[in-house]
């Protein structure tokens, strides 16, 4: 699937305006020794007025440019502040490493809140990689 060649999606909100709205999030930043993609992966727990999603950036930060996958079936991009080029080359690893992790990522999305550091831990390591 070529990204470029679909119709814009709607900018992708900074983290720091995200975090900003929340009491509290649990959440974390996945490495490619991690995730197995290039960059790193935002994890966290419900957030925002949207659905379960995780965000792609080059490098973490707050405001760092970013493109979000919905975590769901089958997961797809649903905003994205990064060139096209990067998503068009990025995006179909992200998609599959969601894919790979779906059911996870939704119990955390979920419960994640409650859990103890050793069962986000424990969480984090057992995640596939592609």
């Amino acid at each position: 699937m070529k990204f470029r060649d679909r119709a814009p999606f709607p900018a992708d909100t900074l983290l720091k305006d995200e975090l900003a709205e929340e009491e509290t999030v649990e959440m974390a930043n996945l490495t490619s020794a991690q995730t197995g993609v290039k960059g790193t992966i935002f994890i966290s727990t419900a957030m925002g007025a949207h659905g379960p999603r995780v965000k792609y950036f080059l490098q973490p930060g707050r405001n760092e440019p970013s493109f979000s996958v919905s975590v769901s079936d089958p997961p797809r991009i649903v905003a994205n502040s990064l060139p096209a080029r990067v998503v068009g080359e990025m995006a179909p690893h992200v998609i599959h490493w969601v894919s790979l992790n779906k059911a996870a990522l939704l119990d955390f999305w979920d419960h994640g809140d409650t859990w103890t550091q050793p069962e986000v831990n424990d969480f984090i390591q057992k995640l596939q990689r592609v």
